[in-house]
């Protein structure tokens, strides 16, 4: 097919039931390329001898639709019957020509493999395997080929097949007809996905405003009329090369335009011969000097702010329009992912003067593409149902965002990534004066990446988040040589962890049951450690932990406990639910309403039975209903449990029954301190300063003595303690919506203070030291039960052959890997093995694992999971056994207490290890002699 004009494609776009939007979505090295330069040569856009090449034999079943007709017409067997049995257990019968069922129970090959696959290996066999020519040159014939003779003649093998079968089974032709027959046009989306779009997190569609539910309308009569509101989404942002652009594209010149810098030329070489003359007389020399030497300084600095502009990177919006049509120079608004269509005034438009809004801007469209492969051909307007590429929105756009004309358009709802970015590392300039530069780059690389994110410490460090290891390569190498165009320099790479208790091993370190001995040597461990806890601390031998502030006014007692690890996998796969109920709980002790979808309410109750569900037993009873909050940042994998007698505070489940929770619940004075201690336990741990995860918390007494000169201390204190109510969001900022999480909470205690009369400010002094003391107290408890380090682990697949096995399975063991699953690939030597992998052990594993097997073997590494290292980093020999085992030092390598001191140095913590200083040589009796 020849090159389609550009006037061509502008009219194909105005007919939308005529549009369809494809998407090639498959594995690594799957053939996505292949397919996609296919359809693209089809188009002209680039040469069909490069588009495909060998890939173009893969077998589907769009492609083999073309020559059911023939194969049909030749057996007499209508084609609606031949679709339906082409796939499954049939088989032709040859001598009855007629189609059979039972293949497999017959022996006989199905019907897909006889008339498809034997045809395709056949022709493979003849063309690379055997280049039999006398073979090719009947079957190129019998098929009706055009076949050149440069083909026929190559070397290469591969290239006459690309040949032949780019011409007996054109992909880009199957492909293309089938979309045309199976996937619906823009016009015809469903009101449920229309509603899906629209409704972002919890809000229920009929709860959206009035204006908002009437844009359904707009995107399902998906008009190009002037009356039809605009809107779009933009998925991404990708980067460019100014080149690229259109408008900076070299252009033939018109005959004016050479006239015109042919008479430039003239006037330049006019000046310079007058410029060498006044040179050569010796009265102006001093003057033209001067002159000459000035003049190449500004010409070299205008070449380099011209070379710094064309270097310069540019933003194009990835986009789709639902509804109007798009125009450049058009008035719109750019609604980003936390917008709120009910915070704005009714009656309002775009050409109307709003005030500041949040998540929302207005801009005018600055130029609209048409993506052509790898070129963009600028357009002035863009109808309904196209895809498209919008300039000059870098300002405005970080990763997605929707685009509307009307303000009561609410945002989509936000794309989600499979891939979890867990590996960080931090970035710095190797020449500290180019750190705008980096600053600049790595906001660029956050853009242009939708699963990079990036980060600044509170030590002023600039992180890098990644997927992974190759991930994060390619992150850096865009920094260096794209984006910041600067040499960098990257720490190693930070590997998170995570802390957690577990029950009371019942064996030793060599798998022996638990003596009298080793449960006597805990004891006296314990009765040892219960000296150095501080004053006002105090730790009874079933692990409850009772403190008193140091104001002596208010006690806690807080046991830690093991959650069950069906829980803690539930709290992490209901993220967004927690955060929708302490959202709802945010509304209502603000006196507002949250309508919450009614799909959403059924899978929070559905996440309440499940929970009540996996916490069984006697110490479990009734546990769900007493949940006090969740942590960190108020919807991590934590628990906080209300066991205080007597205290009945507002679920965390009043979504689910409003009425009968808000009748009986009262809160206490200074709850958002228990609160706020707790998500500071839970955000860093004892261990190592990480977060904590499977951890329940219960706080079993809490009593306060309030005096009266307290209360009005606190109140005379209120205006001089301006700052102190922002302690906790200052310790707990590290994301935003702990932040939110936070001011929440603050608006809670004022509204319960209010509401119940107390005269108690629970902002002052004594705040704080609640907090302290509840932080406290979590991290004793948490101390007081057998403790461990969790792993971030990868799930790992690799294909390998039979002959590398063992070579792969040595590089998994000596990573600290676990193999799950080892299969056989059907009609193949190669085995599929199914492994778990360490993130902190995965830096060069590829690259080892593809050595050691010769390149046989390839892993595929994906974030699964959290998992619990066995071994106790605290562990000391106590049995007989384990002295015998490890000896008395007991200094063989523990991994679990290599990985947290390793964190703790990092993090500049104490680390309890033996260095040798002024060693002296020791002298034998030989040399005293």
């Amino acid at each position: 097919m020849g090159h389609t004009s550009l006037e061509k494609i502008i009219a194909l776009q105005k007919k939308t039931p005529h549009i369809r939007n494809l998407c090639i979505l498959a594995h690594v090295d799957h053939g996505k390329t292949t397919l996609a330069d296919c359809l693209v040569a089809s188009n002209g856009i680039i040469s069909s001898r490069l588009a495909g090449k060998v890939k173009n034999r893969e077998h589907t079943k769009n492609k083999v639709c073309i020559i059911f007709k023939m194969y049909s017409q030749k057996m007499g067997i209508r084609s609606s019957v031949l679709l339906k049995t082409l796939w499954g257990d049939f088989y032709l019968n040859a001598k009855a020509k007629k189609i059979m069922k039972g293949a497999q129970s017959k022996g006989k090959k199905p019907l897909f493999v006889q008339l498809v696959l034997d045809n395709i290996w056949s022709m493979y066999d003849a063309v690379v395997t055997r280049r039999d020519k006398e073979k090719v040159e009947k079957m190129v014939t019998s098929l009706g080929l055009k076949v050149m003779s440069r083909d026929l003649r190559h070397s290469d093998p591969k290239v006459l097949l690309s040949a032949i079968c780019s011409q007996w089974l054109p992909v880009s032709q199957a492909v293309l007809s089938m979309v045309c027959e199976k996937l619906p046009s823009p016009a015809e989306i469903s009101a449920e996905r229309v509603e899906k779009l629209m409704s972002v997190g919890a809000r229920r569609f009929d709860s959206l405003p009035e204006q908002t539910q009437e844009l359904k309308k707009a995107f399902l009569d998906c008009s190009a009329d002037e009356t039809a509101p605009v809107i779009v989404f933009v998925s991404k942002m990708f980067a460019v090369d100014s080149k690229a652009l259109p408008q900076n594209k070299q252009r033939p010149l018109t005959q004016e335009e050479i006239a015109q810098r042919r008479e430039q030329a003239r006037q330049r070489h006019a000046e310079r011969q007058a410029a060498n003359q006044s040179a050569e007389s010796p009265g102006s020399a001093d003057t033209g000097g001067a002159s000459t030497t000035v003049a190449p300084a500004s010409e070299a600095l205008s070449v380099k702010t011209a070379v710094e502009e064309d270097n310069k990177e540019h933003f194009v919006a990835f986009a789709r329009v639902y509804s109007g049509v798009l125009r450049k120079g058009q008035k719109v608004f750019v609604l980003g992912p936390k917008y709120d269509p009910s915070l704005l005034p009714e009656g309002c438009s775009a050409a109307d003067v709003l005030p500041s809004v949040p998540h929302m801007a207005c801009c005018t469209v600055d130029s609209l593409y048409l993506l052509m492969g790898r070129e963009l051909e600028e357009l002035d307007e863009v109808p309904t149902g196209n895809v498209l590429g919008i300039g000059g929105m870098e300002e405005f756009i970080l990763k997605s965002a929707t685009i509307s004309t009307s303000p009561s358009c609410p945002p989509f709802t936000p794309l989600n990534f499979e891939a979890t970015p867990i590996v960080r590392v931090a970035v710095e300039p190797k020449h500290p004066s180019e750190m705008p530069k980096l600053v600049r780059g790595m906001r660029l690389l956050n853009q242009a990446d939708p699963c990079a994110e990036v980060l600044i410490q509170e030590t002023g460090e600039h992180v890098l988040v990644t997927a992974g290891e190759v991930h994060l390569q390619r992150c850096l190498d865009d920094l260096r040589e794209r984006f910041a165009k600067i040499e960098i320099s990257a720490s190693k790479p930070i590997i998170p962890f995570r802390e957690t208790v577990i029950r009371p091993p019942k064996v030793d370190m060599v798998n022996e049951d638990m003596g009298k001995q080793q449960k006597v040597a805990v004891i006296h461990q314990v009765k040892e450690e219960q000296t150095k806890y501080p004053e006002g601390v105090q730790v009874d031998s079933t692990g409850l932990v009772t403190l008193t502030t140091p104001n002596k006014m208010a006690t806690v007692g807080v046991r830690a406990i093991p959650l069950p690890e069906e829980v803690t996998r539930l709290l992490e796969d209901n993220v967004e639910l927690i955060r929708t109920m302490e959202q709802f709980s945010l509304f209502a002790w603000e006196d507002k309403t949250l309508d919450i979808n009614q799909k959403i309410l059924e899978n929070i109750q559905e996440f309440k039975v499940k929970l009540e569900s996996n916490l069984q037993g006697r110490k479990w009873r009734g546990a769900v209903e007493r949940i006090w909050a969740f942590g960190p940042r108020r919807c991590g994998p934590n628990i906080l449990l209300n066991s205080v007698e007597g205290y009945r505070r507002p679920s965390v489940w009043q979504c689910l029954e409003r009425e009968k929770e808000t009748e009986k619940a009262e809160i206490r004075d200074f709850d958002n301190s228990i609160a706020s201690g707790f998500q500071l336990a839970t955000l860093s741990g004892p261990m190592c300063e990480e977060p904590l995860m499977g951890v329940c918390f219960s706080v079993e007494t809490w009593d306060m003595k309030l005096s009266a000169p307290l209360a009005q201390q606190d109140s005379i204190d209120e205006d001089s303690q301006t700052a102190e109510p922002n302690i906790d969001n200052q310790n707990e900022s590290s994301d935003t919506h702990e932040t939110n999480a936070s001011s929440a909470s603050s608006n809670r205690s004022r509204s319960g203070a209010e509401a119940t009369g107390s005269s108690v400010d629970c902002y002052g002094p004594f705040s704080g030291q609640l907090i302290a003391a509840m932080k406290e107290a979590c991290r004793y408890a948490f101390q007081a039960k057998p403790q461990r380090l969790m792993a971030a682990m990868y799930t790992c697949e690799i294909m390998a052959t039979a002959e590398v096995l063992g070579r792969v399975y040595a590089v998994l063991s000596k990573r600290e890997g676990r193999v799950l699953q080892e299969e056989m690939k059907e009609g193949t030597d190669m085995f599929i093995i199914k492994a778990v992998l360490p993130v902190a052990e995965s830096f060069g594993f590829a690259d080892e694992i593809r050595k050691r097997t010769s390149g046989l073997a390839s892993p595929q590494l994906v974030f699964s999971h959290w998992e619990v290292i066995s071994s106790d980093p605290f562990w000391v020999p106590t049995t007989e056994e384990e002295y015998l085992h490890f000896g008395e030092k007991a200094d063989s390598s523990n991994q679990a207490l290599k990985y947290m001191n390793a964190v703790r140095r990092r993090k500049g913590l104490y680390v309890e290890e033996k260095i040798v200083e002024h060693a002296e040589k020791q002298r034998t009796l030989s040399k005293n002699k």
